[in-house]
This record gives C-alpha cells, structure tokens and sequence, in this order.
C-alpha cells in the first residue's frame, strides 16, 4: 500500500512516466497540511516522503501551536484534541531583573492563547484524516530534482532503494522537506545557542499555565504538556553538553537555579539538544517550484512562532492555488507562485523580526538592557492594547494585526 498511490490524483503523462499537477516533498505536518487544504478544495497532489509512512507516528517532541492553528487545523478536521494541553495563561518575566506581565485566554477572548501537543499526535491526526481522504502518498521515496522545465512541467525522478528511478512530472514542485542545513540560498544567522528539551514534574499542577522566563544565558520556556511541564532551556553549547551530561537530579537542580523559586521540580525525563539559528530564504518560489514551512524559514523557538508559521504558508498557498475555491488551470504558473510570495513576507518578515529582536533584547545581561526591559514589561502589564497586540500577534500572526 505504501508504494501504490490511493486516489487517480498524479496519472501517467507517458507509458513510463508519473505525472502530478502539484508534488509536494515532504509529509511532515506542513506538508500533511497542505495536500489536505488542497484536497478540501478540490485539488489533488501527490505527497512524497523519504521516510517510512508511520515513522513520526512516535514522536515525543512537544510542540506549541497557537489557537490560530487549532482554527485552521480544525477546518481539515484534523485537531488532535484529545492530546492537546491548552494554555490559558502565559507569565513572562525576566531573571535578575523587576517588570512581569500576564496574557490571558478571557482576556483575548478565546479558549485558549494556544496548545501544547506532541509532534508525533498532530502527526497521526493529519495522517489519520490524509488516509480518510484517500490522497496520494508515495513514503520512503526521495524526489530528485534533474532541474530541467520545459513544456510548462518540471521534470524529476522519484528514488526508492532497490529500485531504478521512476521518472516524473510536475507543474509545481512544493518543498516542504524541512529545515535546510547547506542550501546557499538560505541566509543563516547562528544565535550560538542550543535549546534543550525535556520534561519535567511539578510539586504542584500546572493549571495550564505557560512560563517564559528570560535569563542572561537565553529565554527558558516551560509549557503545560499533560500532568507536567515541557521544557525548552536555551543555553549557550558548553552550557547544553553539560546539562545533557547531568543526571535527573542535578539537571533538576540546574533549572531549579535557572528558573527560580516560582515553582518547584520533582523529575525531569530523558533529554536532547539542538542548535539555534535564523534561516531565512531570499526567494520563496522559483520555476515551477515554491518553498514551505522550515524550508523557507526557520526561526528561534522564543514564544512558539516558527511552526505556526510554517502552517499558515501550507494554508495560504492552498488559497492561492484555488482562489475562490476553484483549482487555477495552471498551479506552477509563475504569476500566481509570485503573488503567493509576495503575500507571505508580512508575516514571514513580521515573525522573524518579533522572534529574532525578542532574543537580542532578552539574551543580554547589560544593566541597561536589563532595566530597558524590565520597562518594557513593566508597560505590557499597565498598557492593555500592547498586551492585545503581542498576544493576537502569537495567536494569529499577521493576521492578528
């Protein structure tokens, strides 16, 4: 089943050849996310994947998506909510230093400011629903781009091992592969940084509230994910080798000093680390062929906006491939790639620009910077529309403004 495709969507142009109208390289939950926003809107795809079909299915990472999502996510009717955590309230703060301030969900009027939930649930969500749908999906198969256009169709050769390499065509090419690490086209800026991950128990519940408590060493997130806290530490890379180093009690011990007295650890579970870095690409489409989610950006996990805006791209794409929810003649079509890339930097810039100042100004234990955002907090907790303004710009991007 894994290598048969589900629905007449991508039919033979030739006897030896497969033909899709739109391939999308990748099925991540960006990529899962898009087939289905087409799909709801009559356009078929095919998914291609280079990993087995179930091999996301358990992955623990925890990830927070804004309630803008669950509202996109739920029109696919692909929320996971059973396994969503939802945060009502979010308490930022700096280490060392005064000014505190709190957003609420009844604030902001929704049901939540956002969700907590593992990588692997929203996975089986979307997967779940793309197997409902009947869409085409091609797993543990590579695309490899020969390059050549021509005839209005972009030609490649799908890659299976053991296999010979079956040729393919496509109007348009979507990447939605993941965080590139060597393309020349993506500008990277290393924050010199690493964000471990783990998760950790409470003496006391949660209460579905969120913390970001800004420290010299980097921002320090604790999210409610069930009956305890995901943890995103960011350090610098001596500091996360030797956190990972530790065992549980003293890793327990050394966020305990990082974070404060607010509350108290009990446990914390295996952990990992990765490097942090802005990656931003210069163009978002090209001949036939558009980026999406980390393929075109990739953000510092400070105030969960990098995920989000990845979906948000699989979303508007899929409104600009089927405007007025009628599939366009042609999706590769340079005109519509280039009005598709132009309506993303708003919000692509806007996130990179709030994410990436957040870091600069909360990464520096100056003493003036130190009270400069104290000040600033200070303002957000006195200053209702300010507060609106960061909280609807995390729930709903751009569109929040």
């Amino acid at each position: 089943m894994a290598d048969t495709l589900l629905t007449p969507a991508a039919t033979a142009a030739a006897s030896d050849a497969l033909h899709a109208d739109i391939l999308i390289s990748g099925a991540g939950p960006v990529g899962l996310t898009l087939a289905l926003a087409l799909a709801r809107r009559g356009q078929p795809s095919l998914l291609v994947d280079a990993r087995p079909r179930d091999a996301s299915r358990a992955d623990p990472r925890a990830l927070a998506l804004s309630h803008g999502t669950r509202q996109l996510l739920e029109q696919l009717s692909a929320w996971p909510a059973r396994a969503a955590t939802p945060i009502t309230t979010i308490h930022v703060s700096q280490r060392g230093g005064f000014g505190r301030t709190e957003m609420t969900a009844a604030e902001e009027g929704v049901p939540a400011l956002g969700y907590v939930v593992r990588y692997g649930d929203l996975w089986t969500a979307l997967a779940a629903r793309a197997e409902q749908e009947g869409l085409a999906w091609r797993d543990t198969t590579r695309v490899a781009d020969h390059g050549s256009v021509a005839d209005g169709q972009r030609r490649l050769a799908l890659h299976r091992d053991g296999r010979l390499p079956l040729p393919c065509t496509t109007r348009l090419l979507v990447h939605a592969e993941g965080t590139p690490y060597d393309d020349p086209a993506v500008s990277v800026k290393d924050y010199g940084q690493h964000a471990v991950l783990a998760e950790v128990s409470t003496a006391q519940p949660h209460g579905n509230r969120a913390w970001e408590r800004f420290t010299p060493d980097g921002p320090l997130a604790l999210l409610p994910l069930e009956d305890k806290l995901a943890v995103v530490f960011t350090v610098p890379p001596e500091k996360a080798e030797r956190l990972l180093a530790l065992d549980d009690a003293a890793f327990v011990a050394a966020l305990q000093a990082q974070f404060g007295r607010r509350l108290a650890f009990t446990a914390a579970g295996p952990r990992a680390s990765f490097p942090l870095a802005l990656r931003l690409r210069g163009a978002l489409a090209g001949e036939r062929e558009v980026w999406i989610g980390n393929t075109a950006q990739t953000l510092h996990p400070v105030s969960g906006q990098g995920f989000n805006l990845g979906l948000r791209d699989a979303w508007e794409l899929a409104e600009a491939l089927t405007p007025h929810g009628l599939a366009v003649r042609d999706p590769g079509e340079a005109r519509t790639l280039a009005a598709y890339a132009a309506a993303r930097q708003l919000d692509r810039r806007g996130s990179a620009v709030f994410t990436d100042g957040i870091v600069r100004l909360f990464s520096n234990d100056a003493a003036p910077l130190r009270i400069a955002r104290g000040l600033g907090l200070l303002a957000l907790d006195l200053v209702p529309p300010a507060r609106h303004f960061v909280a609807r710009r995390m729930i709903w991007g751009a569109r929040g403004w």
